[in-house]
């Protein structure tokens, strides 16, 4: 069954991703990002500028190298190269989540993307998936003090 992590209350969404892929890749972790095509074209360019001391080879689902590149940018997850972790940027479950090992989902702190995770929330926690829920923000505040 699939491992399901929230993690809440993220200021930068798209910088907190890119650091969730830098420590996924260092594990030996396949991922596969999902959002919008404008998230993913933000978090390509943000991907090649995030750290001049890491390489992260990315690309979108629809590149030839697809397969054999550890982090794909996927707007939707028909024939994706593998399904070890998954990081959701979407406002809803991602349709195949089941078919990964671990989900992440990612909320901003927007109402918005705070009701929306909590809908995505509340359908898995309807399915019987296992849960976990990361505050973000309430580490965030904590580290600073």
């Amino acid at each position: 069954m699939t491992r399901i992590d929230f993690h809440s209350n993220v200021p930068d969404t798209l910088a907190y991703v890119c650091r969730l892929v830098r420590k996924a890749y260092g594990a030996g972790q396949k991922v596969v990002v999902h959002g919008t095509p404008q998230q993913l074209s933000q978090l390509d360019a943000r991907l090649w500028s995030f750290s001049p001391l890491d390489f992260l080879p990315h690309c979108g689902l629809d590149s030839p190298h697809a397969a054999v590149t550890p982090i794909i940018l996927a707007a939707t997850l028909d024939g994706v190269p593998h399904h070890q972790l998954l990081v959701n940027l979407a406002e809803q479950a991602p349709a195949q989540f089941a078919s990964f090992e671990r989900l992440i989902e990612v909320v901003g702190i927007s109402a918005e993307a705070r009701d929306a995770g909590r809908e995505r929330y509340r359908f898995y926690r309807e399915r019987g998936y296992p849960l976990t829920h990361h505050d973000i923000g309430q580490s965030a505040k904590g580290e600073s003090a």
